[in-house]
């Protein structure tokens, strides 16, 4: 057993996935062990991601702040394959006091690592995290260490149904699709093949679960397994329907969280990062718009909201809220059919299905949603009577109080987080990146103290100090975190800079850079303290 007392923390994130588990009443699903821990946690049913596709959605996960807030909300800041006349490629620069969730749990002592995605619509800050690779791992932090440690497993991503399906385990007789979607052969394949997918990211949480249980820490961890989004199915991924946001959560937390329960509590993945800083009784910065779901600070929300915007090439605006019953949707450009380039998601079997069908007139009924010429601005689905959002009741005269109601809750949001959504994608990336060019972070300037140095100057060549001397990092760019080493060797472990460092006796090599989020990294400095015990 562990001996310090802070329970570790570990996220298992899914890629593209729906609550399509066994213990979401999934009778198809191969989801053991995963089924295991909602068994000795907790399930909530109602989930919901901030958008339907991977790097807004990631970037509110790990900032808690949603993507149209900081203009990270146009999916791939980086340039999309078939066209040059994006004003890309950028990095999203938010406001300067926002930081990575693990930021704030390193400087309590927390090791923290990513394994696999990051995908934030910036680069990772080297201040983040203490290992960000396919190899980083808890298994790599100093003895009893406490960590916060995330593996994303993207083996059910939407890419993953493009593959052959020769080898299906999974009976393609047997799986159900949504009314919306044509039910042919090939599209029965592709279904059945993202339900071999989610076999084998069990399997691969499962051996995460065992780590835990081999290195004596199973009962010391807060487990988190959560999705980015809905799967990735046409008017699923991209979607602000359920199909598209509502997702897995479950959580264990041993001897705080009832086993083998259910909460229809209304959560948003943007309330993940202040709900690990709730569980382990930090202080949650204020400048969060997400909200603890457990902890002392669980506060309970009324309404969740989502976002879509450029998709690849594709631009859009759309915006949703929901509460427990109803959903709301906007779409800003009614004018647009629901369905317009995005060539990347025509890869996929069902819709090129769709396009088939489309194209010899044998699309019936709710199939022939996603092809019709124009959407309606508003749009209200009761999605417990109608949970696949079939029935658009925006114009029906019973329902004009709720759309009313629901209406006012998005424009309050809209207005209240900055929406980012109403200017012009040129426009908000000049104000981010001046003439297209990223700014860079200024170099850390060293400032010693010690009996012959106040401190009002930096560090000027050849000058010696006496013990006890302390030493300053500084930085001139706004909402810039500093790091600092005395490693020589490669990989250097960076340490997070938040108080004067005593320097020891003798002569000391220290490396320092820093970093703002969207920024390039400062240029790393490295200068020798001589500090003698003389008089």
């Amino acid at each position: 057993m562990t001996t310090h007392t802070l329970p570790n923390i570990l996220w298992i994130s899914f890629e593209d996935t729906s609550p399509r588990f066994g213990c979401y009443g999934d009778d198809l699903a191969v989801t053991p062990n995963i089924d295991r821990l909602a068994a000795e946690g907790v399930v909530f049913q109602n989930a919901f991601s901030t958008a339907a596709v991977c790097s807004p959605s990631r970037c509110s996960v790990i900032t808690s702040m949603y993507a149209p807030s900081i203009g990270a909300n146009h999916h791939r800041t980086s340039t999309p394959q078939h066209t040059n006349e994006l004003p890309t490629p950028y990095e999203a620069v938010p406001p300067a006091y926002v930081k990575l969730l693990p930021e704030y749990l390193r400087l309590k002592g927390y090791f923290c690592t990513n394994n696999g995605k990051t995908d934030y619509q910036f680069t990772a800050p080297f201040t983040a995290w203490d290992e960000n690779g396919n190899e980083a791992h808890w298994r790599n932090r100093k003895k009893n260490q406490p960590f916060f440690s995330v593996f994303n497993l993207d083996v059910t991503h939407e890419s993953g149904m493009w593959r052959e399906y020769d080898q299906l385990e999974t009976d393609p007789a047997s799986v159900q699709l949504p009314p919306y979607l044509p039910d042919t052969e090939k599209s029965r394949k592709a279904l059945a093949l993202h339900y071999d997918n989610l076999k084998q990211a069990d399997q691969m949480a499962g051996t995460l679960l065992k780590q835990l249980e081999e290195d004596g820490l199973y009962e010391n961890t807060i487990v988190f397994i959560w999705s980015d989004h809905g799967e990735g199915l046409p008017r699923s991924k991209r979607w602000l329907y359920d199909s598209g946001i509502r997702v897995p959560l479950i959580v264990r937390w041993p001897e705080k969280v009832e086993s083998n329960t259910t909460s229809e509590q209304l959560v948003s993945m943007i309330d993940l990062a202040p709900t690990v800083l709730s569980v382990l009784g930090f202080s949650i910065p204020g400048h969060m718009q997400g909200k603890p779901f457990l902890g002392e600070k669980n506060d309970q929300r009324d309404y969740v909201y989502a976002a879509r915007d450029r998709h690849d090439e594709g631009y859009d605006m759309v915006r949703a809220v929901r509460d427990s019953k109803y959903k709301y949707i906007r779409n800003f450009h009614p004018e647009k059919p629901y369905f317009h380039w995005i060539p990347y998601g025509h890869n996929h079997a069902i819709l090129q299905e769709i396009w088939r069908l489309y194209a010899n007139d044998e699309l019936k009924g709710p199939q022939q949603l996603l092809t019709a010429k124009e959407r309606p601005v508003d749009e209200l689905y009761d999605c417990e009577d109608d949970p696949f959002e079939i029935n658009n009741l925006a114009e029906d005269p019973k329902y004009q109080t709720v759309l009313k109601r629901m209406r006012n809750e998005l424009e309050r949001w809209r207005d209240k987080i900055g929406d980012k959504g109403d200017i012009p994608e040129e426009q908000m990336v000049h104000t981010m990146w001046p003439n297209g060019i990223q700014p860079q972070t200024s170099s850390v300037q060293f400032v010693p103290i010690d009996k012959n140095h106040s401190g009002s100057e930096p560090m000027q060549e050849g000058d010696t100090y006496q013990a006890p001397a302390l030493l300053m990092l500084d930085c001139a760019t706004q909402g810039a975190s500093i790091a600092y080493t005395f490693e020589e060797s490669e990989p250097q472990h960076w340490r997070l800079y938040n108080a004067p460092l005593q320097l020891p006796v003798g002569n000391t090599r220290i490396h320092a850079k820093a970093i703002r989020i969207g920024y390039k990294p400062s240029e790393q400095t490295s200068v020798v303290f001589d500090v003698t015990n003389q008089e």
